[in-house]
């Protein structure tokens, strides 16, 4: 893929939610969620401070994260589905 996001943009593949509950109840289609955890693919330079001194990005490529439900924009490339967002819209990096 020949994607380079910009200043603090960064692209994110979603992960699916889980269809069956801990307690193995099977949840149907149309009660799923939009996904909130998924995998940065990219990650742009970072923004640039009053004095235009970069300012580096706390993510990089290959961390899982949690994002805001509704903060990044829906994009596809090659049939894949993808979000668009700020690094501001990721709230935590998931380490395990």
């Amino acid at each position: 893929m020949n994607l380079q996001p910009l200043s603090s943009h960064i692209l994110i593949q979603p992960l699916e939610s889980e269809k069956t509950t801990k307690s193995g109840i099977v949840l149907p289609e149309n009660s799923s969620e939009k996904p909130t955890k998924g995998k940065i693919i990219a990650v742009g330079p970072g923004k640039k401070d009053e004095k235009g001194q970069l300012i580096p990005m706390n993510v990089k490529v290959g961390d899982l994260v949690l994002f805001k439900k509704y903060g990044p924009d829906e994009i596809e490339m090659d049939g894949i589905k993808y979000l668009m967002g700020d690094e501001d819209d990721v709230l935590a990096i998931i380490t395990e």
